[in-house]
């Protein structure tokens, strides 16, 4: 704790002044524009991946950057999805998976979770991706929780499509979806290309975008991504 409050002291004495107008202006307003939605991972910092200053970005995080399907109960992913794009208008909403993440790790692998029952329900919204995930073949297990992470960014794209405010800010052509894995070992993201259903590099891809998937693509490959 003693850490914490030190670096609250560093940021009131430097990073705050250096920022003081850029505050000033984010005091009684926000205009975000995009939502980021990723994992609770303490290795995955949105912010610092994305170099975004206070006021610019919009986040969700938690475990294994689910989205549950649209439904009649009260949820706090679904009302902040809603508040991002029907309030506050976010141009893009970006969802974020990660190399070597616990939540995917359980569900390729299929631990037994009894003894956190909130996780193991939380962790049902990925059953689809690990439906999809057990019907390829992979030599290692390292590269089936890698393949778990990329099916359970394209099903969880697939849940926010369920959201009515998505649903209709998508067929309004006033927001993007995106899909993107990023590792954390080589800095490096790859990003779902949605018209051919597969990852590629996006630092070679700058442009693609999760738009409707393809209805029938392979195994999405680790290593060096397909060709966009």
């Amino acid at each position: 704790m003693q850490d914490l409050i030190a670096g609250l002291r560093k940021f009131q004495e430097e990073a705050f002044p250096a920022r003081a107008e850029l505050f000033r202006s984010l005091a009684h307003q926000q205009a975000p524009g995009t939502l980021f939605i990723t994992c609770s991972d303490s290795r995955v910092v949105p912010e610092l991946l994305t170099q975004r200053e206070p006021g610019e970005m919009f986040v969700i995080r938690n475990a294994g950057n689910i989205v549950p399907s649209f439904g009649p109960g009260p949820g706090g992913v679904t009302a902040t999805v809603e508040y991002a794009v029907a309030v506050l208008g976010v141009k893009d909403i970006v969802i974020c998976g990660h190399s070597d993440c616990g939540a995917m790790t359980a569900v390729a692998h299929g631990h037994d979770l009894g003894h956190l029952p909130a996780v193991c329900s939380w962790l049902n919204y990925a059953s689809a991706a690990k439906a999809v995930n057990e019907a390829h073949g992979h030599a290692s297990g390292d590269e089936k929780v890698a393949g778990m992470v990329r099916e359970n960014v394209i099903a969880q794209l697939a849940n926010l499509r369920t959201h009515p405010s998505v649903a209709l800010a998508i067929a309004q052509g006033s927001v993007r979806l995106h899909g993107w894995v990023y590792d954390i070992g080589s800095g490096g993201i790859d990003a779902l290309n949605g018209k051919t259903g597969r990852f590629v590099s996006l630092f070679d891809n700058p442009h693609v975008t999760a738009s409707d998937t393809s209805a029938s693509r392979g195994p999405n490959p680790v290593g060096t991504p397909a060709g966009a």
